[in-house]
């Protein structure tokens, strides 16, 4: 039952993400959806384990995360969390906010050769 109820409320939350993306998650995502980049199908606001991930390529086993401000004063539950997706095969690619906001090229390149 715990689960379940665990299940649900991961579900939930990932739910409540999606409707509250930030402008930097937002714009990237115009470019992942409908398998805009390396005809790779990605997932927003996705489950994985524990954590809910901000966007993940299941087939491809790479997950990326876009950080804000708060990030720089959660070093250690990040690095955690990058362990786990690791030990799981997950790649992880990082970014900041302004790096997407800002130079939206040069992290889609990024994306694209890892996916490549």
């Amino acid at each position: 039952m715990n689960k379940v109820i665990n299940k649900q409320t991961k579900t939930k939350k990932a739910r409540e993400l999606r409707k509250n993306m930030t402008d930097a998650e937002k714009k990237l995502w115009r470019y992942l959806r409908r398998k805009n980049i390396a005809d790779s199908r990605f997932r927003r606001q996705h489950p994985i384990g524990n954590y809910i991930v901000d966007f993940v390529c299941i087939e491809k086993n790479l997950v990326i995360e876009v950080d804000g401000g708060q990030h720089s004063d959660r070093e250690n539950y990040d690095v955690n969390r990058t362990r786990f997706l690791n030990n799981k095969g997950y790649k992880v690619l990082r970014f900041w906010n302004n790096e997407v906001l800002k130079d939206i090229s040069a992290v889609l390149n990024i994306i694209y050769k890892e996916l490549e």
